[in-house]
C-alpha cells in the first residue's frame, strides 16, 4: 500500500510539472491561433517560426547575451573570489555581505537601479546596457559558487609547488585551478541560466530594437501569444531533455561487458559533446553574433526612424515595404500599456521618433510639453483620413497639431447567442444574476469604471466623487457574478464557449466572431468608450523628417488596408476601407459601426494626476472586496 501511495504521489507531481508543457506542445501543432479551439493538426507554426524575423532575433539576442554575460561574469567573479579569499576574515565577511545584497534584493530593484545609473551617465539603452546589467547581476552567483571550493583547497600544496620552483602562475593553473574548476563551471552554468531566464532586468535596461524572448513574449500579451512561440518552446524543451539524457548516460557497474562498452562509448560521446563540440559551437555563435550585430549597427545612408508601438500592432510586411521603398531603417520597439510607455517618453532616456499612444495619454503628453508639432506639409496622405476622425481627435488634440489617427474602435459586449436567449442592448445585462460565473470584465480601471458610469447615465470621464462612489458600489455589487477580470484572455474564453458575456474591444470581437460564428457584439445603448490610437512625434525625436515620412506611409490606403487585415482593428482611412476585398469585413458593423451606434460614445480624457490616483484607489477597493 505504501509503495502504491508513493507511485501515485510521484505521478501527481509529474502531472503537475509536465501537464502545462504537454499542453504547450499540443498547441504548437494546432491549426488555429486560439488556445481554446482545436483546428486540426499542422506543422506550419514550426515553418513560420524560422521565417519570423522578430522571434529569431529575440532568440539569438537571448542566447548571445546569456553566453557573453556568463563568460565575462565567470571570469570577473572567479578573480573576485580569489581576491576575497586572500583577505583577512573580517574583510572577507564584509565583502561577502556586500556581494550577497544583490541576490537578496528583488530583481526590480536591481533593474531600476541599473537603468537610472545608465541614464545618469548618458548611456544609450540597448544591447550593451543589457549585457552590462546581466554581467553585474551574475557576478555574485559566480562568487557564491567559487568561494566554497576555494575554502576546500589546501594552501600548503600551492606553497609546495612554489618551493619546487614553479612560478605563481604555473602553480595556480596546475594546482589551484583544477581544484576550483567545478565551482567555476557551476558558476558559469548558474549565470547562463539566470541570464537566459531573466525578464525584469532586461525590461528596464533594453533599448529600441532589442528584444529577448522574455520581453518579446511579454510584449505580445495584449494580443495573445503567437503559436510560433509554442513551437519555439517545444523545440527548447526537447533540446534540454536530450541534453539531460546525454549528460546522465554512464556505464552501470553490474552490466554485461557488451553493455558496458556500449555505455562507455556513449559516455565518451557525451564527454566529447560537452568538452569539444559545445565550446566550439559557442565560439561560432559569438563570431556570427558579432558579425550580425556589426552589420545591424551600420545605419543606412538614408538614416533611421525609431518607432515605439503597441505589441503586434502593425503588419510586419509594412515595415519591410517602408524600408525597401524609402531606404530608411526602422528600429522597432513595442510597449504593453500607455502607462508603461509614458515614463520612457517623459524621462527622455531614449529618443523615439514616432510613438502610438491612446487618446487620453496624448492629451497628457501635450499638457506636459512632451510632443512636437507635426508638419502636415510632409504628410500629403492625410487627405485619406476621414474628417470625422480628425474631428473626434480634437477631443484630446484640440487643434490637430500633434497627432494623426492610426486605429480606432469601441468597447462593447461580446455575447454567445447559444448561451444568451434575449436581445442585448444594455450594460445592465452584466448585472443579471442568471449569468453568474459567466461574465468576463476588463481588468482595467478606466474600462471597468467606464462601463459602470455609462450604465448609471454619467460621463466615463466623470470626476464627481459621488458619481465615482456610485460606480464603485455598482462594480462591487457585480463582483460575485463575474467569472474573471481579464484582458486578452476574454478572446480565448469567448471563442471556447467558456463564458456567455464579455466586455471586449471591437477589434478583438471581430477576430472572435471569425473563429466562433455564435458570437455577436453590441455597443450598449447607454454609450461606451470610442478610443483612438494616433501617431505622435516626441519632443526629443532626432529624426523628425523620417518620422513624418513613416506616418505618411501608414496613411496610404493600401498600407491602411494591409494593417486592418492583419490586426482587425478599425482604420480611420476611408480610402483604405474601400480597398478591403472581403465584403463581410468591409461592411462589418463591428469594425465600422453606423454613426447612430456611436451617438452616446465618448473618448477617454486625461483627468489629471489627482483624479487618476482617485480612480486607482477606488479600483483597488473593488478588487479587494
Amino acid at each position: 500500500m505504501k509503495t502504491i501511495a508513493k507511485k501515485i504521489y510521484l505521478a501527481l507531481i509529474c502531472i503537475i510539472l509536465y501537464a502545462p508543457i504537454v499542453t504547450l506542445m499540443v498547441l504548437s501543432f494546432n491549426n488555429t491561433k486560439t488556445r481554446s479551439k482545436w483546428g486540426g493538426f499542422t506543422g506550419k507554426w514550426y515553418v513560420s517560426l524560422f521565417q519570423n524575423k522578430e522571434i529569431m532575433n529575440a532568440l539569438y539576442t537571448t542566447l548571445i547575451i546569456a553566453l557573453l554575460s556568463a563568460l565575462i561574469a565567470t571570469l570577473i567573479g572567479t578573480c573576485a573570489a580569489l581576491g576575497m579569499q586572500a583577505m583577512n576574515s573580517r574583510m572577507r565577511t564584509l565583502f561577502m555581505g556586500v556581494t550577497n545584497i544583490p541576490m537578496l534584493n528583488a530583481d526590480i530593484v536591481t533593474g531600476v537601479s541599473l537603468m537610472l545609473l545608465f541614464i545618469a551617465f548618458r548611456f544609450t539603452l540597448g544591447f550593451k546596457t543589457i549585457l552590462l546589467a546581466h554581467i553585474t547581476f551574475n557576478i555574485p552567483y559566480v562568487i557564491l559558487s567559487v568561494m566554497p571550493k576555494l575554502k576546500q583547497t589546501n594552501r600548503r600544496t600551492y606553497e609546495a609547488a612554489l618551493d619546487l620552483g614553479a612560478s605563481p602562475a604555473y602553480a595556480f593553473f596546475k594546482v589551484v585551478l583544477p581544484d576550483i574548476m567545478p565551482g567555476i563551471f557551476s558558476g558559469f552554468l548558474l549565470s547562463f541560466t539566470m541570464s537566459l531566464d531573466d525578464f525584469v532586468i532586461t525590461h528596464f535596461t533594453k533599448g529600441p530594437g532589442i528584444d529577448t524572448l522574455s520581453t518579446k513574449i511579454y510584449s505580445e500579451v495584449r494580443k495573445g501569444i503567437k503559436p510560433e512561440m509554442y513551437a519555439l518552446s517545444t523545440i527548447m524543451f526537447v533540446t534540454v531533455l536530450l541534453l539531460l539524457i546525454l549528460i546522465n548516460m554512464s556505464p552501470a557497474e553490474k552490466k554485461k561487458v557488451v553493455k558496458i562498452k556500449r555505455f562507455g562509448k556513449a559516455q565518451k560521446f557525451g564527454r566529447f559533446f560537452f568538452q569539444r563540440l559545445v565550446p566550439v559551437a559557442m565560439a561560432v555563435l559569438i563570431i556570427i553574433g558579432g558579425f550580425i550585430y556589426g552589420k545591424n549597427d551600420v545605419i543606412s545612408s538614408h538614416g533611421q526612424v525609431i518607432v515605439y508601438n503597441w505589441g503586434d500592432y502593425i503588419d510586419p510586411d509594412v515595415i519591410d515595404m517602408f524600408e525597401e521603398e524609402t531606404g530608411i531603417d526602422v528600429v522597432y520597439e513595442e510597449f504593453e500599456t500607455n502607462e508603461i510607455m509614458y515614463p520612457k517618453i517623459q524621462s527622455g532616456a531614449i529618443a523615439y521618433d514616432v510613438v502610438c499612444p491612446s487618446d487620453y495619454m496624448i492629451q497628457r503628453m501635450i499638457e506636459n510639453n512632451l510632443l512636437e508639432e507635426i508638419n502636415y506639409d510632409n504628410i500629403p496622405n492625410l487627405k485619406y483620413i476621414d474628417q470625422k476622425y480628425m474631428d473626434l481627435a480634437k477631443g484630446f488634440d484640440p487643434d490637430n497639431k500633434y497627432s494623426v489617427p492610426y486605429l480606432w474602435g469601441t468597447v462593447g459586449i461580446l455575447y454567445n447567442k447559444k448561451m444568451v436567449d434575449e436581445p442585448i442592448d444594455s450594460w445592465g445585462v452584466l448585472w443579471d444574476e442568471k449569468y453568474k460565473d459567466s461574465i468576463l470584465m476588463q481588468d482595467s480601471v478606466r474600462d471597468a469604471f467606464g462601463v459602470a458610469l455609462k450604465y448609471l447615465g454619467y460621463s466615463l470621464n466623470s470626476t464627481d466623487l459621488d458619481e465615482l462612489q456610485a460606480a464603485k458600489n455598482l462594480l462591487i455589487e457585480q463582483k460575485p457574478l463575474v467569472q474573471a477580470y481579464v484582458i486578452d484572455q476574454v478572446r480565448d474564453k469567448m471563442i471556447g464557449n467558456e463564458a456567455a458575456l464579455g466586455v471586449i474591444y471591437s477589434g478583438e470581437a471581430l477576430y472572435c466572431q471569425q473563429e466562433n460564428p455564435n458570437l455577436d457584439y453590441v455597443i450598449p445603448k447607454e454609450g461606451s468608450n470610442l478610443w483612438i490610437d494616433s501617431w505622435v512625434i516626441p519632443k526629443n525625436a532626432e529624426n523628425k523628417d523620417h518620422a513624418e515620412e513613416f506616418i505618411n506611409f501608414l496613411c496610404r490606403p493600401d498600407i491602411a488596408k494591409m494593417n486592418f487585415e492583419y490586426i482587425t482593428y478599425s482604420i480611420p482611412n476611408s480610402a483604405g476601407q474601400a480597398l478591403i476585398e472581403d465584403d463581410y469585413m468591409r461592411n462589418s458593423t463591428i469594425a465600422f459601426p453606423d454613426i447612430d451606434q456611436l451617438k452616446n460614445c465618448e473618448t477617454f480624457n486625461f483627468l489629471g494626476d489627482e483624479n487618476e490616483a482617485l480612480y486607482n484607489e477606488l479600483w483597488r477597493e473593488v478588487k479587494s472586496k
